[in-house]
């Protein structure tokens, strides 16, 4: 008698190896049998897979649900996109250690770097722990799906370095007790260290967040500490667009002084020519890591991307030449702004300047989404181009008028770009580098920014169901063992006698992402951008069924992932 079996579906183990018919059996939330199974071999629960792919479940390593985990224990909707593991914890902005003096400005941090609506942390997040493994153990038993969490460089200095943490470098004393508290949070649980330099990351107040004022040195410094502790990584943001020299050497250096593979988010596809020149500068950096011990690895994320436009979170404006600061005025300060025609000037003029995102402000390619007043009702679904064309305006008018009207919280949405043939099959090969990892969905983040938490589904909808350009064992292999491997998770990642079952089973034949909408879900009232899928059948994570037919289950069998007890490795060589 075992807890589960499921019969007659075509198991792709994880490896890259071809596809198999056999049945899979489980006890105790972990695989006993991969092979056939008599048909009078009983379980408490038959799943019939015939005609449908038995896989692992998939590990997202790049998410921000350190928040969402407390007033969300499915993390949806990663789970109904077949991902059975995260790592959360990212680009140094963690909610763990804390102490009471600092929760408010790390909150409105978060708020404002990972576009999570400030009501919802402020009603849904309790904020009154102090260490690392309190926080851990707060969360364990509660969630879904597996969860690990790096450590974060933001708030290891703000706890250290307080108000100084903005503006200045650390002394000597102040990176060495950042390296002991990080020791303190990796011996508590915590995978590794994650840190950012993105131009895009700016605090409540419009000033670089606390992880950007670090020196090379402290960089280094508190990567080595990675290197004391068994199945720990690092994670690090060097710069938004091409990197700098400087950047490549340093991101070699952190990985080997702590003898950790790097992994840095994020290389856009494109097939511009300018692009495709970033790409490979950047991927150069990997090269140069080998040559000098270390290992960097660049994540991508594997779906055409989207991104929907506020005003009022001013998040990826703010990157645009000298919009840092305007963005970070309060509502009623910046319609003001917005509202002066001299203001309003001297914002598009800057804006045109030089800035790795400069081509955010071809405000005429910006189509106009949800909208708030009546008066912009006509506007939806049209590109400011056009409006501004029939009115006889110039564009960055119509934009000001429109969200002001709107009190900020217009949508407005770039265009898809990179949905054509040429572009996936430029990912197929850009995946298939052995500098690259597939991630980087930011699930959990950015809101109201972007619908990137459905990546695994588009991937699969595109380059195996529709386009044939990977085999289903080769995308599957990207989406689960891969991840496992660089992160050191134990027993995760395969279908394979002994290991966690973390399962899917999916209809190959109807997998597809649904249209996204937006859910009024979160605490404090806010909303936020969500989407579902066709062709999970079912979903399990150690064992026990969470997804069916595309709706939760009730049941919550997650496991905290600690470091050194869940992970093991992970060393450059």
């Amino acid at each position: 008698m075992h807890d589960v079996i499921i019969r007659n579906g075509t198991v792709i183990d994880g490896t890259g190896a071809p596809g198999r018919r056999a049945d899979v059996a489980i006890d105790d939330g972990r695989i006993t049998t991969i092979g056939p199974i008599e048909a009078e071999v009983e379980a408490a629960t038959v799943i019939d897979a015939d005609g449908k792919l038995v896989t692992p479940g998939f590990i997202d390593i790049h998410t921000h649900y350190d928040a969402q985990a407390h007033w969300d224990t499915t993390l949806s909707p990663s789970p109904l996109h077949g991902v059975t593991t995260v790592i959360a914890g990212n680009c140094g902005f963690t909610i763990a250690p804390l102490r009471p003096e600092h929760g408010d400005y790390l909150m409105r941090m978060l708020s404002r770097v990972e576009g999570m609506p400030l009501e919802s942390l402020q009603a849904g997040v309790p904020w009154d722990w102090t260490g690392f493994g309190e926080w851990l153990d707060r969360l364990d038993g509660t969630l879904s799906i597996n969860t690990g969490f790096m450590v974060g460089h933001s708030a290891l200095r703000r706890l250290v370095m307080g108000a100084r943490s903005v503006g200045n470098e650390a002394s000597p004393d102040e990176v060495g007790a950042m390296a002991d508290l990080l020791r303190t949070s990796i011996a508590e649980g915590g995978l590794g260290f994650s840190s950012s330099w993105a131009t895009t990351h700016n605090d409540p107040d419009g000033q670089p967040v606390p992880s950007r004022h670090a020196s090379p040195e402290e960089m280094v410094a508190l990567a080595e500490v990675c290197g004391e502790f068994d199945g720990t990584s690092l994670e690090f943001i060097p710069a938004v667009g091409r990197f700098p020299d400087d950047r490549i050497d340093l991101v070699a250096r952190m990985s080997a002084a702590a003898n950790r593979p790097l992994n840095w988010n994020l290389i856009a596809v494109s097939t511009s020519p300018k692009q495709l020149d970033v790409m490979a500068h950047n991927l150069a950096a990997s090269d140069h890591a080998a040559a000098n011990g270390g290992k960097v690895i660049a994540l991508t994320v594997p779906c055409a991307i989207q991104t929907r436009l506020s005003f009022q979170s001013g998040f990826v404006l703010d990157a645009l030449n000298g919009w840092r600061e305007p963005m970070a005025l309060p509502d009623a300060e910046k319609m003001a702004m917005l509202a002066d025609p001299e203001q309003r000037r001297q914002l598009d003029e800057l804006a045109q300047g030089p800035s790795p995102l400069r081509g955010v402000a071809k405000w005429h390619l910006l189509t106009v989404g949800e909208v708030f007043s009546d008066d912009n009702a006509p506007h939806v679904g049209r590109t400011i181009g056009e409006i501004a064309a029939e009115d006889g305006r110039s564009t960055f008018d119509v934009v000001c008028d429109i969200v002001l009207a709107d009190e900020l919280q217009t949508g407005l949405y770039s265009p898809l770009r990179g949905d054509d043939d040429e572009t996936w099959e430029l990912r197929r090969d850009v995946w298939r580098d052995e500098r690259t990892l597939v991630g980087g969905t930011d699930a959990g983040a950015h809101l109201d920014l972007l619908a990137t938490f459905n990546a695994t589904t588009a991937m699969l909808e595109n380059a195996c169901r529709r386009r044939d350009l990977l085999s289903w064992e080769e995308a599957v292999q990207l989406l689960t063992d891969a991840p496992a491997r660089t992160y050191g998770i134990r027993d995760r990642g395969r279908l394979a006698e002994g290991y966690h079952a973390d399962v899917n089973v999916i209809d190959p034949q109807h997998i597809a992402v649904r249209p996204n909408e937006i859910r009024h879900d979160l605490p404090g009232g806010a909303w936020r951008l969500y989407g579902t899928a066709d062709g999970y059948d079912h979903v399990l994570c150690n064992g026990t069924e969470i997804v069916r037919d595309g709706e939760f289950t009730a049941h919550r069998p997650g496991r905290m992932l600690r470091s050194g007890t869940d992970t093991s490795g992970t060393g450059v060589a």
